[in-house]
């Protein structure tokens, strides 16, 4: 089929490349304009542009996708289908009606349970057991369109955003290319949605990542995990010069008690509201990420300490 391509993270880019492979004619790709990343904070192309460039692909970056001039030059595509994944811009009827057959999107949850921005962070959040990757019709609704496929996974209990993301990616790659071999055939059959069992996935907010000891163990444990690898969930520890900013990257819920914030043992083990939380890797400010052993050669956090 005759494409455009519409995403901007690392779980896009896998399924451009997957989309590519299998021998459909990509028209154009749309990714978010060029952002501010790393130390220095240049201006640097998204993963699904940086993809697009080496395979050769036409790229466009458009602030939105409302103007009406680009809603236009994506008419003229002449596409027979759009796919978008995890885009970051919510598309107007215009541009999902363009496409001959329609706009399809993958999305990294279980519909109609984690529809918006962040379905793999508040799925682990909340102590999900399954999760999944579906290919559904868009619609001007916010994720609310009929389900063509979908790919079931298991949320471990060691599974951060980072491990699922990647999970996800491979099996969202795979379902997606299949589904669309089914929609060039006539072949797909569309589900609609529950109507009941809707939650919404909120976009992280810095203020989101800040860990409060006062919460059980469960609770913070499965927010450390599900703002793992970003924006990571963090805590302040006495430093030698003041209090230290720490992510943790990992962590395990054990049982232990104590006041809420202070450290059980020298392995980092602390105290919550109800039970205690492992802290099995962490990141200090302005440094690498670091397993606890070696975090703490660094940053002795012993016994008894109260951490913020």
């Amino acid at each position: 089929m005759r494409l455009a391509f519409l995403g901007t993270p690392d779980i896009a880019a896998a399924c451009l490349n997957a989309v590519a492979q299998a021998g459909h004619e990509v028209a154009a790709v749309y990714a978010q304009p060029p952002a501010p990343r790393g130390r220095g904070q240049a201006l640097r192309p998204s993963p699904v542009q940086a993809l697009a460039e080496s395979l050769g692909l036409s790229i466009r970056t458009p602030a939105s996708l409302r103007d009406p001039a680009e809603i236009e030059a994506f008419r003229a595509l002449d596409l027979d289908a759009a796919v978008v994944v995890a885009y970051g811009q919510l598309l107007p009827r215009e541009v999902l009606e363009a496409p001959r057959l329609g706009a399809f999107n993958l999305h990294a949850s279980l519909l109609p349970r984690w529809r918006g921005a962040a379905p793999i962070q508040r799925a682990i959040m909340a102590g999900d057991e399954v999760t999944g990757v579906q290919v559904m019709r868009m619609t001007e609704g916010l994720d609310e369109g009929p389900i063509l496929a979908t790919a079931r996974l298991d949320i471990r209990p060691d599974e951060t955003a980072g491990t699922l993301h990647d999970r996800m990616a491979q099996a969202g790659a795979g379902l997606l290319v299949a589904t669309l071999a089914d929609i060039a055939a006539g072949r797909a059959v569309e589900t609609p949605q529950a109507a009941e069992g809707a939650t919404y996935a909120k976009k992280i907010s810095p203020r989101t990542a800040r860990l409060h000891w006062s919460r059980p163990a469960a609770e913070l444990d499965g927010k450390i995990r599900g703002l793992s690898p970003f924006p990571g969930a963090w805590f302040e520890a006495p430093g030698p010069r003041g209090p230290v900013r720490v992510k943790a990257l990992l962590s395990r819920a054990e049982a232990g008690s104590g006041a809420p914030g202070t450290v059980l043992d020298d392995a980092l083990l602390v105290a919550t509201g109800e039970g205690a939380v492992r802290l099995l890797r962490l990141q200090r400010e302005g440094r690498g990420p670091q397993d606890a052993a070696d975090f703490l050669r660094g940053l002795p956090l012993p016994a008894g300490m109260q951490l913020a």
